[in-house]
């Protein structure tokens, strides 16, 4: 039987590794990024057989030849790669023997609990606005400039929505529903009042910052690679969004004739 001073270790081993891979899921990482970063952290701590089963909603994973085996449930999932890559350059740092196994349990529970710096919410609504407007001049041929300032405000309305709304329901599709259709009614407001407008190229373009774009790149990237479980998981949750996101549209446009 172990000793009480390798259940400690084992324990900690478990809890870092398990954390940093509910962090990178959160971030948005790609399935097999996050077995190969819990795989390094184990092995790098002398773990000769790490044992990790990673999806979207939840890791299981399995040390010291299944003696000690964990689980942890995953409920957010968002885009932020900087915090990936904070997590993933930790598990190097600490394959390189530059840091300590309690350092990296310090650092990726301080990130966890709410100890990592993220943009206010002020800069991540002007960067929704400049994406939705230079969006709209990508995807639409026939455009005017007066749809340029529209598509940016109203994209900057529609992802303020998003995140109040969100933080209010707690549900991602519910809030990405409504932010569809405040942004559908400021932008029939907006063409009301300025007839030049083209309703299509606004909504276009401001709806570009909530469509699932990297979770339908991360699927496929986890199909290719053989994590057909994950991918096909990952594929269902962008199609709700487009789903949430189109249906808001929708309502909208069919209530007011437009």
């Amino acid at each position: 039987m172990p000793g009480q001073k390798d259940k400690l270790f084992y324990q900690e081993l478990l809890d870092t590794c398990l954390t940093a891979g509910q962090l990178m899921i959160e971030g948005g990482s790609e399935m097999y990024r996050v077995e190969d970063t819990m795989v390094r952290i184990a092995k790098s701590a002398g773990e000769s057989d790490p044992r990790v089963f990673v999806m979207p909603t939840g890791i299981f994973m399995s040390i010291d030849h299944g003696n000690y085996c964990q689980s942890i449930l995953v409920h957010e999932r968002n885009i932020n790669l900087e915090l990936v890559d904070r997590i993933n350059s930790l598990s190097r740092a600490f394959a390189a023997r530059e840091i300590t196994l309690r350092q990296v349990k310090s650092q990726v529970f301080k990130i966890a609990h709410g100890g990592f710096p993220v943009f206010p919410l002020w800069l991540q609504t002007i960067g929704a606005g400049i994406l939705s407007a230079t969006l709209m001049v990508m995807f639409m041929d026939n455009y005017d400039w007066v749809d340029f300032p529209a598509a940016a405000v109203v994209g900057a309305i529609g992802f303020v929505s998003f995140y109040y709304f969100k933080r209010f329901t707690k549900v991602k599709y519910l809030a990405e529903l409504v932010a569809a259709m405040i942004m559908t009614i400021v932008t029939v407001g907006l063409v009301r009042l300025f007839p030049a407008m083209i309703i299509d190229n606004i909504l276009t373009g401001a709806l570009m910052p909530l469509v699932p774009g990297l979770a339908l790149t991360n699927a496929l990237r986890d199909l290719f690679k053989g994590d057909l479980l994950s991918g096909m998981g990952k594929i269902c949750e962008a199609m709700l969004t487009a789903f949430a996101l189109g249906g808001g549209v929708g309502i909208i446009l069919k209530f007011l004739g437009a």
